[in-house]
């Protein structure tokens, strides 16, 4: 048993509650920031060794930050209601945000050990917010996978089952908040990066509005795709999260002018009566685990019996999507990834022999400094973006991208937000797909067209599988620009699965596959 810390609350109980639970805690006085960081660094001590979620575990500033606004408070005045509403709430940052004092390493060995001079803006906005940083999380190289085992630092492992993935590129982030490491993380979204590790661990994950949080300090794979977002227990605390990094940024040519609206409001509004919410024919059924479809028919009987208007609509060009994005998906990292080349920054690796050339420094940093699935989408994008097979190939899917974002144009004509299965499957066995990538490639096939597009989509647990037990998760898309939508429909969705199935779905993982839940007591 737990001891209990001094103002009587454990450290067990302190890293089950969600970000807005510890927030009224922190705000009341119940809890201090630095017993809060302190019990999730020592959660990360005790579990990380197995699970593999962090990377870098960036101890002393997370407790300094904590020390500061636990300061702030006891002094009390204007400074002290100031303080944002999640100030002293930790978080993790997937290592492809750029960070000031800390490794930034894009899961690769040609950034190791490299340290970035500069913050992204969403870790500005951390820090302005005063929220404890406790690390960088681990992911497929450069975000280039759909498992985390592509990272060059070990594979993550799925808190549910060590023997399973966790998702990817973002596993590491979704790890962590399902391992109760930390209550919130970062992730990025390039074709399903944040929201398919949500579906498989058992967490809520949210994709913004193309432009609506900023890019800038997030290392690029693909550009017209990437974006950062949320990784939490609840939607509240992505919509709390979300607040905290959204909004224009001069810094990103890609950034949209106008102010977030309120998501917090729109995830406190509790009824979803007379929207009209739309089964994408083409992202269920077939191919799609039983025990998926199981999961997805219940959330559509408990959203109908609140009052939501089930239709259903086609999409009949999201048949192409996965086919276009990986044309366009590696075209631009091929792009992206031609400035890590050995003569700038990071790793350098000089030939044993021969003429000490740029072209061979490059070639020879590079062949040591990638991995396979790297190297495999850098040839795949160099080929479709040659001369001769650039309209063949890269054109051609920018075509199939505008029919793509025509499709959901016609469907958000008759439906308010979209719904559909995550992923066709929950979280398959380590190793599995690895020697057949087209296999790998297909779990993010309900994923894509919400970044061909630029929409929004959340991920939020749907329940666990008939076959396996294992987390299935329900996404949902909306407009652009409405991504308070999604908050508003997913905070009802969750309310009435919680319901059904007695209480959040972390709180019934199966001991978190073999990781003890015995926590150190926050010192």
């Amino acid at each position: 048993m737990t001891e209990q810390n001094p103002t009587g609350i454990s450290a067990e109980t302190l890293i089950r509650l969600s970000a807005a639970q510890l927030a009224e805690k922190l705000a009341a006085g119940e809890v201090t920031a630095v017993q809060a960081t302190q019990a999730y660094l020592d959660r990360i001590a005790a579990v990380d060794g197995q699970v593999n979620a962090f990377l870098h575990v960036n101890a002393e500033e997370a407790l300094a930050v904590a020390a500061e606004v636990d300061a702030i408070r006891a002094a009390g005045g204007a400074e002290a209601e100031a303080l944002h509403v999640l100030a002293g709430v930790p978080i993790a940052v997937k290592d492809l945000i750029v960070t000031i004092g800390q490794p930034t390493t894009a899961g690769s060995k040609i950034l190791e050990g490299w340290h970035s001079p500069y913050d992204a803006t969403v870790v500005e906005r951390l820090r302005a917010a005063k929220m404890p940083i406790l690390g960088k999380t681990n992911l497929d190289e450069f975000a280039m996978g759909s498992s985390t085992e592509h990272s060059a630092y070990g594979p993550t492992r799925n808190p549910w089952d060590l023997d399973r993935i966790p998702g990817g590129s973002g596993g590491g982030s979704a790890a962590a908040v399902a391992a109760f490491e930390a209550p919130l993380a970062l992730g990025t979204d390039t074709g399903g990066s944040i929201r398919q590790p949500g579906a498989v661990t058992g967490t809520v994950g949210v994709k913004p509005t193309y432009g609506s949080v900023s890019r800038y300090g997030a290392i690029a794979m693909a550009s017209s795709l990437d974006q950062i977002g949320p990784v939490t227990r609840t939607v509240l605390d992505s919509a709390l999260l979300h607040q905290v990094i959204g909004g224009h940024d001069p810094r990103d040519s890609t950034s949209l002018p106008e102010p977030l609206a309120d998501l917090v409001a729109a995830a406190k509004t509790g009824n979803v009566e007379g929207l009209r919410i739309g089964i994408i024919k083409e992202l269920h059924g077939e191919g799609y685990q039983a025990g998926v479809e199981n999961r997805f028919n219940d959330a559509l009987e408990l959203l109908k019996d609140a009052g939501a208007e089930i239709v259903e609509v086609s999409c009949p060009n999201f048949q192409y999507a996965l086919g276009a994005y990986y044309l366009i998906m590696p075209s631009e990292a091929s792009s992206n990834l031609a400035k890590f080349d050995g003569v700038r920054y990071g790793l350098r690796v000089l030939p044993e022999d021969g003429p000490m050339t740029i072209e061979r420094v490059m070639g020879a940093t590079r062949a040591a400094g990638f991995g396979d699935e790297v190297k495999r989408r850098i040839i795949l994008g160099t080929y479709a973006l040659s001369a001769g097979y650039y309209d063949a190939y890269y054109g051609s899917a920018q075509k199939v991208r505008t029919l793509v974002q025509r499709d959901f144009e016609a469907a958000f004509a008759q439906a308010d937000v979209l719904i559909s299965p995550t992923a066709p499957t929950t979280a398959f066995p380590l190793g599995e797909k690895l020697d057949d990538p087209l296999a790998m490639y297909l779990n993010d096939v309900a994923t894509i067209p919400a970044n061909l597009a630029g929409v929004p989509g959340l991920s939020l647990p749907g329940g666990l599988a008939d076959e396996d037990g294992l987390p299935v998760g329900i996404q949902l898309l909306a407009p652009a620009r409405e991504d308070a939508r999604l908050y508003r429909v997913g905070a009802v969705l969750e309310s009435l699965l919680e319901a059904k199935w007695g209480g959040p779905l972390l709180a019934q993982a199966p001991a978190l596959g073999a990781v003890s839940l015995e926590t150190q007591e926050a010192k």
